[in-house]
């Protein structure tokens, strides 16, 4: 694993923290931070790109973890997938975190920093991996339960590979889609066969939204919640042994994948505009039997799909995000006869969810809003283990995981309960309510 030198690439990322209190809605984070003081942000951190040791974790499951990318159709309509899986090996070569240079440069046009940033990128982190076996074969014998995954805004499909791999670890294929809506940092696909073959990739890169913002990002979320829609269906037809062609020419053999779907055990999940983007594929599509947003951005969500989610819904949200407006409207989902769970994880911040908050020591990451006061291991343990012990209670599994149902009521010294959401007006970062964060710490 190459030096953890993501000082300088964190603050990129598209689901930015608040690194100053704003009216989150009114301004989408991407476009706060001002290029300039980025800028002499990179300076004052490369001189300390080389110092500490830290990567993203192990999945906690007993299974080992498989990981390929899917690439259906050709162009800007096709469905991009990055899949995570129980896998038959333990051995092989791990998944390159961020694959393509491209997503370098998209990364440093999101906060319109100078182009020549994203070739420091890629030659610092190119060849980063991730605790997954390249296109390992998948353990067969067994139907799985199915999970898409929505990214953020200006992120992209590897870079939660914390939250995917320990999912496919404890028994799940997880498809985490890469959208086409210019939400992602960039994305790329082919035009038809003939450039498919010669790898000739057609890029797309992030749409900026200023004054349009409004009507722009909730098109995107639609179109997001089709995505995930398309998504499903073409994993459920390699479930039917319905010839699909990758077009990415993996060594990875799709029929692998026939009869490997528990096909009424289905979930949707994602962060930040992909927790938004959960809520809205809920409302139209019911083969999703329930949904987990993590820190949604709520911007984009429209007052119309309050009353449309029959599915059991779970919010799980960081302590320095979401203004009392966000609660107000989460609140809204809370309808008689609708099973809805809320919960905060003390002392963390946005991206507690993505994989950046693992790849810096604790005082750069809190100068870059990437670490909050609590450990990042223990918060992701916490995103993980409360999401499993809801995906067993709402789809119907076999497991262990109901040995931590108690977390969905926030039953624990490290998270704010739905109770607290609901008999208190609560600051823009809930700190009159959340105490001294406990738990082990860097």
């Amino acid at each position: 694993m190459a030096p953890p030198k993501l000082h300088m690439l964190f603050c990129l990322f598209g689901c930015l923290p608040l690194v100053h209190p704003f009216n989150w809605q009114d301004i989408e984070p991407v476009t706060y931070i001002q290029p300039s003081a980025w800028i002499q942000t990179i300076q004052l951190l490369l001189p300390t790109a080389s110092f500490g040791h830290t990567k993203i974790p192990k999945g906690s499951g007993p299974y080992s973890v498989g990981c390929t990318d899917l690439m259906s159709g050709y162009t800007n309509q096709s469905t991009f997938l990055r899949l995570y899986y129980p896998s038959q090996d333990k051995d092989g070569p791990d998944a390159l975190w961020i694959p393509n240079k491209e997503y370098f440069e998209g990364l440093s046009k999101v906060l319109g920093s100078p182009s020549f940033m994203g070739k420091v990128f890629n030659s610092l982190y190119s060849a980063m991996t991730v605790p997954a076996k390249w296109n390992s074969p998948l353990r067969t014998g067994e139907k799985y339960p199915l999970i898409i995954f929505s990214h953020g805004l200006g992120a992209f499909r590897t870079v939660y590979s914390a939250i995917g791999i320990d999912l496919a670890s404890n028994g799940f294929i997880v498809g985490a889609v890469e959208h086409r809506d210019e939400s992602a940092s960039a994305t790329y696909y082919f035009q038809d066969q003939s450039a498919a073959e010669s790898r000739n990739k057609s890029w797309l890169y992030f749409k900026s939204a200023k004054a349009e913002s409004e009507t722009l990002r909730k098109e995107q979320v639609q179109h997001r919640g089709k995505e995930c829609s398309q998504a499903l269906s073409l994993l459920l037809d390699l479930d039917k042994g319905k010839p699909v062609k990758n077009v990415l020419d993996l060594q990875f053999d799709l029929q692998q994948l026939k009869g490997s779907l528990d096909r009424n055990k289905i979930a949707i999940m994602g962060h930040s505009f992909g927790g938004a983007t959960v809520i809205q594929a809920l409302s139209k599509d019911q083969r999703f039997r329930c949904g987990i947003a993590l820190d949604p951005w709520m911007f984009p969500v429209g007052e119309e799909v309050y009353s449309k989610i029959p599915q059991p819904l779970f919010f799980i949200n960081s302590e320095r995000f979401q203004s009392t407006g966000d609660i107000v409207k989460m609140k809204k989902f809370f309808q008689p006869h609708r099973e809805r769970k809320m919960i905060a994880i003390r002392g963390s911040v946005h991206h507690n969810f993505a994989d950046f908050t693992f790849l810096t020591g604790k005082i750069i990451g809190q100068i870059l809003s990437l670490k909050g006061d609590i450990d990042s291991n223990v918060a992701m343990d916490l995103i993980n283990k409360a999401s499993l012990a809801f995906l067993q209670k709402y789809l119907g599994l076999h497991k262990n995981f109901d040995q931590w149902n108690s977390l969905m009521d926030g039953d624990n010294e490290n998270l704010i309960p739905q109770v607290i959401f609901d008999t208190v007006t609560l600051s823009p970062t809930l700190q009159s309510q959340t105490g001294t964060v406990k738990g082990n710490l860097d």
